[in-house]
């Protein structure tokens, strides 16, 4: 697994404060911005926009949200090294490396149906028996897969869905 030098310098200046739950907080809220506000995303990676123009945003929202400094002074340095637009990968990266540090196993697990919250949590003890590490599981609903699951951790991925059998046979139809 491999990590961007910023997000692991983030980690480093996280730990050396003891505030990398803090950040790692922060960082996943600033993320999901991210993903649902278009304006906010789009202000963040458009490279026409001035340099004092993004300090002066992300200023603000430090004061507003109550941002750490270290987390402040880290977003005001990548926009000083122009990697302003690389922001959510850095952030992403952070989250997970964070992850990784404790030990931690980013799973993903894709549904045909809405799956009950007891059902997930059999699935994420099932991995935990499996894996013998703690399971940060990212799941989804896809009804395009029919009916079945797929079940992804690292490189190992896991797919009884309808959608995969049905393929499956076709390309067998195929090669007859």
């Amino acid at each position: 697994m491999s990590f961007n030098s910023y997000s692991k310098a983030l980690y480093e200046l996280s730990i050396e404060s003891n505030v990398t739950d803090e950040i790692e907080h922060q960082s996943k809220s600033i993320l999901k911005a991210l993903e649902t506000i278009k304006e906010f995303n789009a202000f963040i990676k458009n490279p026409l926009f001035k340099q004092n123009d993004h300090v002066e945003m992300l200023n603000d929202l430090s004061k507003k949200f109550n941002f750490n400094p270290i987390l402040n002074k880290f977003l005001n340095f990548l926009v000083s090294k122009r990697r302003l637009f690389y922001l959510d990968k850095i952030l992403k990266d952070f989250v997970s490396y964070c992850s990784f540090k404790r030990g931690e196993v980013d799973a993903k697990l894709i549904s045909a149906k809405e799956l009950k919250d007891d059902e997930v949590e059999i699935i994420k003890k099932d991995l935990f028996a499996k894996f013998g590490s703690k399971i940060n599981l990212d799941y989804k609903v896809d009804k395009d897969l029919i009916s079945g699951l797929i079940i992804q951790v690292g490189s190992i991925m896991i797919d009884n869905s309808m959608k995969n059998k049905l393929k499956q046979i076709k390309s067998k139809m195929i090669e007859v």
